[in-house]
């Protein structure tokens, strides 16, 4: 089984990815992202699902126009853990 996050680990996220928040209600972090059009966003969807592939976890997002909306939690483990610290790193490499 995957281990949820540690407190400690909970408390480093504001540092180590300061571009999503902790999502309200639920045990996720969150991230939107907006970009010139449609194409843009589409594409850049298509590299994070590559990255999620690799990563084999796979976030829960929306797409409307020029906009992407990414949350991230590990369904197996009740919540966040350490596959949603490094799909979220990853993501930010490519943004």
């Amino acid at each position: 089984m995957i281990a949820k996050l540690t407190e400690a680990e909970r408390a480093a996220l504001v540092d180590l990815l300061p571009n999503w928040i902790l999502a309200k209600g639920r045990d996720a972090i969150e991230r939107s992202f907006k970009f010139r059009d449609f194409s843009e966003a589409f594409g850049f969807m298509t590299r994070v699902a590559l990255l999620a592939e690799k990563h084999d976890h796979h976030p829960e997002w929306s797409n409307v126009w020029n906009r992407v909306s990414i949350a991230l939690t590990t369904h197996d483990a009740g919540g966040l853990s350490e596959r949603d610290i490094k799909l979220a790193e990853a993501i930010d490499l490519i943004a």
